[in-house]
């Protein structure tokens, strides 16, 4: 089982010539072919991959679609990594997925803010935008009324486009359901083994339900703006109902998380979106027969007044979730310091910020072009979205700092304790061995830094919080660089170019992911590097946000389980060898295999992230009751390898170093096994250089992976009762 490196079964089986036994394009099993030249294994042995790097992308378009989703995935993660303690379960839920409906919310006023207000309230209003632009022009002698009943389309398409991607996959994977016998207590055993799709139905009914009525909430108070009428107050107090009720489902856990069979709810939701499909079509109607006059002014009413208030409740909500996680934070051990869960949520808002603001800065640029300041459009977007990428560029900035800081004071204390273990592993090198031994050192001191990236994430979501919260002072009509001009004597002119700064800094990276999602399939370092951020994300069910990426593992755990069971009863011993993320997806399997399997499997793990990532970050799901079931599910017959050089895996029980940890004891101890990377530092006298550092690339053809097979195969072979073949 490849890591997230998206390795070919032939890569895997380091073959190149393989067959596809069982599965599809997408993911599937892989042997020798019978007749290949490279086909030659150990006597009895069957050696199999299993590739699923193409479930969680895939495809260039799938992969580009993940980019323009990552706020979405980013907050659907956030739920997963609540803290260990179930009373705190149901309260992390309800606001990951009131943060999760903002996202929604934000993603229609985005488009509504460059359909509505940039071009059907600004450029519509202005001869000098409309000159040369007959693709436009042609709305601007209609009534306002119709004007932004047109424009609106572009935001209802919007939404159709989101409703759309979301509903196809969840037909992907009917044929993968795991069976319900022998699951045992972990959570991590559940993940891929529950029917999703219900849950995610229930939710996208209400996302889709908030997204009509936020643009319809838009335009009415846009049309309130000279008096309301009584349709209007009616359409509004509807409106706003629905609004409450989406809120009202998402902060009830217990309702919306019934089980498949309960119809009643999907009822309820489904009624909610079509109502809700209903009043925007007249609110529509109404914008073209109302005949009351429309308020004048520089921008659509209401419309940046919404946005302040949607940061605020933004604000508001990650607030409430860092005061509930350090409420519920482990008492001894503090994984991201017990806010996981809010950094990346956080993260994920900021990122969606940015993304809304830069899309509405480059369509005023575009429309701008030669309008005099002053008339029109060049009064530029709403001061909320200004504000957002002052935020966004001041956290970056910061942390960037910081992370030179940490970089700095730590190195010295990284380099002492690789120097102690290069001096462990290699006591006799010789004097010439000096340069080499150095490079050893320095990728030992560059791989323990991962433990610093702990508190600069928790810095960074406490800033991107920041930033939300910054956004409101948008309601006191103040700009960035006036306030900081007047409170601090920064010069406007500094800021302003700052902020434009930034704006490109967005652009860049935004087309960087793009440009990154087509490559990762055309070259081998892409996919390595960038399809790191679509595997681990996508890794977990939609819990949160419907619209986020679908989860590969509701496919891959139970197609593992099933192949895994098929082959324990047609007779055969099973090996599992997990690299990286492909061994969280084997202990998943395991934790989801029929009980009488165990007695026949063994697994095998290196570069595993599961205690040194997982543990931290996922809490209530990797935990050492997990880990220890996974044990007794294989017999404890179980070998991990790590080394010191890797920076993402690890020891999962015990580094074997002293002291040992007092809660380590019985055949627990004996799974971590540490080799030496690299294997030596003198060049052997059969080549012309030393022996590479391998880190976190895999070793299948290395000793100490060698070695572990063989003793695991040995261990199966005496447990198996009549002997069967280990594959």
């Amino acid at each position: 089982m490849h890591g997230v490196s998206g390795a070919s079964a032939a890569q895997v089986l380091d073959l190149r010539q393989t067959a596809q036994v069982a599965g599809d394009q997408s993911g599937g099993f892989y042997r020798p072919r019978p007749q290949g030249s490279d086909s030659t294994v150990a006597r009895g042995v069957t050696v199999e991959a299993y590739r699923w790097g193409d479930l969680p992308s895939g495809t260039v378009a799938r992969t580009l679609a993940v980019v323009f989703l990552l706020p979405f995935m980013l907050v659907n993660v956030a739920t997963w990594m609540r803290p260990a303690s179930p009373d705190s379960e149901a309260v992390v839920k309800s606001l990951c997925r009131l943060l999760a409906l903002t996202l929604t919310v934000l993603y229609v006023l985005a488009v509504a803010g460059v359909a509505l207000d940039l071009v059907g309230w600004k450029c519509l209003s202005s001869p000098r935008c409309l000159a040369g632009r007959s693709w436009l022009s042609w709305l601007g002698e209609r009534p306002v009324g119709a004007q932004l009943a047109s424009t609106a389309l572009v935001p209802l398409a919007a939404i159709g486009l989101i409703w759309r991607i979301s509903s196809r996959p969840g037909r992907t994977f009917e044929a993968f359901r795991a069976p319900d016998q022998g699951i045992g207590g972990s959570r991590l055993g559940t993940v891929g083994q529950w029917d999703a799709e219900p849950l995610v139905g229930r939710l996208r009914a209400i996302h889709v339900a908030a997204a009509f009525a936020t643009l319809d909430l838009t335009v009415l108070l846009a049309r309130s703006a000279t008096g309301a009428t009584g349709v209007t107050v009616a359409l509004t107090v509807v409106t706003a109902v629905i609004l409450a009720g989406c809120v009202g489902l998402l902060c009830t856990p217990p309702l919306i998380d019934r089980a498949a069979d309960d119809h009643r709810l999907d009822r309820v939701t489904r009624t909610l979106r079509n109502v809700a499909v209903v009043v925007t079509v007249a609110v529509l109607a109404h914008l073209l027969t109302g005949p009351r006059r429309w308020h004048e002014g520089h921008g659509l009413p209401g419309y940046e007044t919404t946005l302040a208030v949607l940061f605020a409740a933004q604000t508001a909500l990650l607030v409430v979730l860092g005061v509930v996680l350090l409420c519920h934070r482990q008492r001894g051990g503090t994984p991201l310091f017990g806010l996981g869960a809010l950094v990346i949520a956080a993260t994920g808002i900021s990122l969606s910020g940015a993304y809304s603001a830069e899309l509405v800065y480059r369509v005023a640029d575009f429309l701008d072009r030669d309008v005099p300041t002053g008339e029109g459009i060049a009064t530029g977007p709403p001061r909320a979205y200004t504000w957002v990428i002052y935020g966004f560029i001041r956290a970056l900035l910061a942390t960037l700092v910081v992370a030179g800081l940490v970089v700095l004071l730590t190195r010295r204390g990284r380099r002492r304790a690789a120097a102690a273990i290069v001096a462990h592993d290699y006591p006799q090198a010789p004097a010439e061995a000096e340069p080499r031994l150095r490079q050893v050192r320095d990728a030992i001191a560059r791989a323990r830094f991962t433990e610093k990236l702990v508190p600069l994430a928790v810095f960074y979501g406490c800033l991107a919080g920041l930033t939300t919260a910054t956004t409101t002072i948008g309601l006191l009509g103040e700009f960035p660089s006036d306030l900081l001009e007047r409170n601090l004597g920064l010069p406007a002119d500094a800021t302003t170019f700052g902020i434009a700064f930034g704006s490109w800094v967005i652009a860049v990276a935004i087309l960087g992911l793009i440009i990154g999602g087509i490559f990762t399939y055309r070259t081998v370092p892409f996919r390595r590097h960038i399809g790191v951020l679509w595997d681990l994300g996508t890794f977990w069910p939609r819990a949160a946000h419907p619209f986020a990426p679908p989860c590969y593992s509701e496919r891959a755990v139970p197609e593992l389980a099933r192949r895994i069971t098929y082959l324990v009863e047609r007779g055969h011993a099973v090996l599992l060898t997990g690299h990286s993320h492909g061994s969280v997806l084997l202990a998943a399997t395991v934790l989801q295999l029929p009980p009488h399997v165990g007695d026949r499997i063994a697994l095998l793990t290196h570069g595993s992230p599961l205690r040194r990532l997982y543990a931290r970050l996922f809490p209530a799901y990797v935990d050492d009751v997990a880990l220890h079931e996974i044990g007794r599910r294989v017999g404890w017959r179980w070998v991990n390898l790590w080394s010191d050089t890797d920076p993402i895996g690890g020891w999962i029980f015990s580094g074997h170093r002293t002291p040992v940890p007092d809660d380590v004891g019985g055949p627990a101890v004996r799974v971590d096994r540490r080799y030496r990377d690299p294997r030596d530092v003198v060049t052997p006298p059969s080549d012309s250089v030393p022996p590479p550092i391998r880190g976190h690339w895999p070793g299948e053809s290395d000793e100490p992976f060698t070695a572990a097979a063989r003793d695991l195969v040995r261990r199966l072979g005496e447990r198996a009762d009549p002997p069967g073949t280990a594959t």
